[in-house]
């Protein structure tokens, strides 16, 4: 069963950070997927958490509700020590941000096709998972297949 992360992006614009545009984007594509296949690197939850409450100006109990709807709603994966270490080699071997590097390594170790992400060189292919932005107007084809069912 092909499966998908997403990044902080996507969870930070469905919470209404960069404006009602990109949120209603945002919580259509993600009502759009099968909960089943998708998961959250638990980095993306602290990242969301920094993000609401430094750019969005959320309280740290709203931030914290936001974390736990999100890891109610879907899968989460952990940044394991194996995930860090590999994390730390992509990075230095790709030229990478430590944490763009984590997600990716993540996305990795749960078995997922697809991260989604708008940070990310979009088509960038590493282990098995592509870097996928959800928020061109010309989707990826293996979103645009998942999107169709």
């Amino acid at each position: 069963m092909l499966r998908l992360a997403l990044d902080t992006n996507v969870l930070a614009y469905a919470e209404g950070v960069n404006g009602p545009e990109r949120q209603e984007h945002a919580r259509r594509l993600i009502q759009r997927l099968p909960s089943d296949i998708v998961v959250v690197p638990v980095q993306a939850l602290g990242e969301l958490f920094h993000v609401l409450v430094r750019k969005a100006g959320r309280s740290r109990a709203d931030a914290h509700a936001a974390l736990l709807a999100w890891s109610d709603a879907f899968d989460t994966v952990a940044t394991s020590p194996g995930v860090m270490a590999t994390a730390a080699g992509l990075a230095a071997t790709h030229k990478l941000g430590i944490w763009d590097a984590v997600m990716l390594a993540s996305a990795a170790s749960a078995g997922c096709r697809l991260l989604l992400s708008e940070d990310l060189q979009g088509g960038f292919t590493w282990d098995g998972v592509t870097v996928v932005d959800p928020f061109v107007s010309a989707p990826h084809p293996l979103l645009s297949a998942i999107l169709a069912d």
